[in-house]
Formats: C-alpha cells, sequence, structure tokens
C-alpha cells in the first residue's frame, strides 16, 4: 500500500494552489479564517466560480459535467481549498443529492437538474430529519399519497422536517417521505424532489444557541409534487439513502479544515499570554495542541489508506464511519482549545465583532470563536450521530 503522492499528483496539487490563489477573494478567505458568518452570496460566488473553471462538481464523472477526478485528486482538491481558507462547498445539492440522481436518476432528471447544481443556479437542501426521527431515520412520518387526475401523475405530501441546514436559501429540497405505511419501516420509503416554491410549503427558523438562523423547520400541507420528481422506483428510497449517507459521512472528516484550524490555533495560542508568557508556551495547554496534531497525523494516514483501497476498487467498509467519529471530534477539541486561549472574549457574538476594528469587545480574532465553538457542537450529531457510527463499526468489524 503506497500512502505517497505521485509526481502527477503533486502536479495537480500546485494548479489547484495556483487557482485558488488567484480567484479566491480576500475579503471572503477573511471571513472564512476568522470563523464568520457567510452569506448565500459568498457560497454562491465561489460556487460559481469553482463552474466557471470546470470544477463545479469536483466528485463529478465527466460525462455529467465534471472533471473526472479520482478520490485522491478530490483529496487534494479539498485539502487545498481549506488551507486557503475557501467557503466549504455547500454539500447538500453537489455532494448529496448530485450523486444519488447520477447513480438512481433517470437521464431526463440527470438532464434537468445537474447543470444547475454544478453552476449554483439552484440551492438544495436536505429534507430527512424530523421531530422524533433524527438517528432513527426509519421512523419517518412525513407521508406521500399516490394520485391520478387530469393534471397527471402526482404525490400529495403532508408532514414536517427539521433541523433543515440553510432551508431558507434552498430552490429545491430533497425528501425521504413515507410511501407505504404498512411496509416494515425501511422499505415503506421513497426519495422525492420537491420545488420549495410549491403551495403549502412553510420555512419556519430555528435560532441556534450561536444567534444564527442556519437551521429551520419545513412543512408540507398538501404540497403537490409531480410524479416525475421521484427518484428511482417507489418503497426504494433507503437504499438511495443509505448511498447518500455513505458520501455525507466520508467528507465530514474535514481533514484540511482541521490542518488549518490548528495552524489558526498557534497563532493565536502565541499571541495569548498566560503569566506573562505566550500560551504556546505553557506546557500543559501546549502538549494538548500536540494530541491533536498527533490524532490529525493518525486520521490522515487512515483517509490516505481509504483513497488507496478506492483506487485499488474495494469498498471502505466501517472506514468511512471511523472517520467521521474521529475527523468531528478532532474538529470539536481544536475549536475548544481555541476558546480556552481567549477566555471570556470568546463569549459575545455581536454584529460589531464583524468589523475590523478592535474594542470591549476584545482581540479581533476572538470575533466569532464563541459562536464557532457552539456552532461545532452539531458535527457529532448529523451525517449519523457518532455514537451510531460506533454500533456500525461493532457490528462490522466484531459482529456485535
Amino acid at each position: 500500500m503506497d500512502l505517497t503522492f505521485t509526481p502527477e499528483e503533486q502536479a495537480f496539487r500546485e494548479e489547484v494552489r495556483a487557482f485558488v490563489r488567484e480567484k479566491l477573494p480576500a475579503a471572503l478567505r477573511h471571513k472564512v479564517v476568522n470563523s464568520l458568518r457567510l452569506t448565500r452570496d459568498d457560497h454562491v460566488m465561489w460556487q460559481r466560480t469553482l463552474h466557471e473553471r470546470g470544477w463545479g462538481g469536483p466528485g463529478w464523472p465527466k460525462e455529467h459535467g465534471g472533471p473526472g477526478w479520482n478520490a485522491v485528486q478530490q483529496y487534494i482538491f479539498e485539502e487545498e481549498c481549506a488551507s486557503a481558507g475557501a467557503p466549504r462547498l455547500i454539500p447538500f445539492g453537489i455532494k448529496m443529492v448530485a450523486p444519488v440522481i447520477m447513480a438512481f436518476g433517470s437521464p431526463e432528471q440527470q438532464k434537468r437538474f445537474l447543470p444547475d447544481i454544478s453552476s449554483a443556479r439552484k440551492w438544495w437542501c436536505q429534507g430527512y430529519s424530523e421531530p422524533g426521527s433524527g438517528s432513527d431515520l426509519a421512523s419517518l412520518k412525513t407521508r406521500a399519497v399516490r394520485g391520478l387526475d387530469k393534471d397527471g401523475d402526482h404525490f400529495i405530501v403532508n408532514g414536517q422536517k427539521t433541523w433543515t441546514t440553510l432551508g431558507q436559501h434552498a430552490d429545491w429540497i430533497f425528501c425521504l417521505v413515507r410511501t407505504d405505511p404498512q411496509a416494515k419501516a425501511q422499505r415503506g420509503i421513497s426519495f422525492l424532489l420537491i420545488d420549495m416554491k410549491s403551495p403549502g410549503i412553510t420555512v419556519r427558523p430555528i435560532i441556534t444557541l450561536d444567534g444564527a438562523h442556519e437551521v429551520n423547520e419545513v412543512w408540507f400541507e398538501n404540497v403537490r409534487v409531480p410524479a416525475e420528481n421521484l427518484i428511482g422506483e417507489e418503497n426504494k428510497g433507503w437504499t438511495y439513502a443509505k448511498f447518500l449517507l455513505g458520501h455525507e459521512r466520508s467528507n465530514i472528516a474535514g481533514i484540511g479544515i482541521s490542518k488549518r484550524e490548528i495552524e489558526r490555533l498557534k497563532r493565536v495560542a502565541a499571541t495569548e499570554k498566560k503569566n506573562g508568557k505566550p500560551l504556546l508556551e505553557d506546557s500543559l495547554f501546549s502538549a494538548k495542541i500536540a494530541q491533536i496534531e498527533v490524532d490529525l497525523m493518525a486520521l490522515e494516514m487512515t483517509n490516505l489508506r481509504v483513497l488507496s483501497d478506492e483506487a485499488n476498487e474495494k469498498a471502505p467498509g466501517p472506514a468511512a464511519s471511523i472517520l467521521k467519529i474521529k475527523g468531528t471530534e478532532i474538529q470539536q477539541a481544536i475549536t475548544e482549545l481555541l476558546v480556552a486561549a481567549v477566555g471570556p472574549y470568546a463569549l459575545p457574538y455581536k454584529a460589531e465583532s464583524e468589523s475590523d476594528e478592535e474594542g470591549d469587545i476584545g482581540p479581533r480574532y476572538a470575533a466569532g470563536l464563541g459562536a464557532h465553538y457552539c456552532n461545532m457542537r452539531k458535527l457529532s450529531i448529523f451525517g449519523g450521530s457518532n455514537e451510531i457510527q460506533k454500533n456500525i463499526i461493532s457490528q462490522q468489524l466484531l459482529g456485535l
């Protein structure tokens, strides 16, 4: 097993690095590296920049408008973008529903939806979780009843989705809905694509602890959905959902982001003082940073082994769950040390914190840390909670 990068892969890294250095606006990088809130326009601008270069769908094959990169190239691309301070790609269209449409959608659906995803002409959100149906997703209750009338074959959808990330921006939502209430839980679910402008859809904000409007409730009241928006076969949606979740979990590890954030942590610790000396020189604090670096190196080796297996057409098995667990734990640990480093200056998150002036709110680099810490608590829950991932690992590796 060769875990080193080839000369061709190193040349590709330089190509990506040069592109991001040239095209990433300084103001956008400033927001990302300081954990300041990004707008919809920020994300759309960067996605369209990548699309114009032919990189709008980094994991997409050429026949669907992507660059046709292999797994190693995708890894290098994400690592270089993260290191440079580029926004993380909004995954719901690019990395979640698009692979499902490619694998299970009809040619007509692929032609209709994929170009608008890559070009950011349409924004997607995910309709999976419901009140009481999060990690136990198969218990979902949102109902879709199929009918036929003078206007054609359709579904009528009623129910509620929750924790719908950035649903307030979305043009479309991909939903798991129950189409056969008599079937075993996983066998009675279908995968629908729903226009968010459809009559009967209501989006209600959920304001999180950091004061942000990032997640929502989405209500469906007699929403009419054309049957042509059904992905694959009716009642086979659980198969497509598992396919999607595999893509989601492997992308949560965030190794490139963690590398960038560790460097940020070191800069902050070199600036903050304890007993008149830089915090970075405190043996206990520096030991905590070192432990995170060791964990991240081990995680990266695991990821590279997965990439090597993929190159040899081997399935990753429980490795996706391992990457998800440890990757999210590392990202949370970094935010904990950042907050510990700046102390009470991490508490507020005010509008004036986003200015470049320093005042009563403390040093500029502390402005977004409190909110960032709160937001990162979600990582160990979404994409299948870490507890669920541990069950998957025990079943697949230990047979428990």
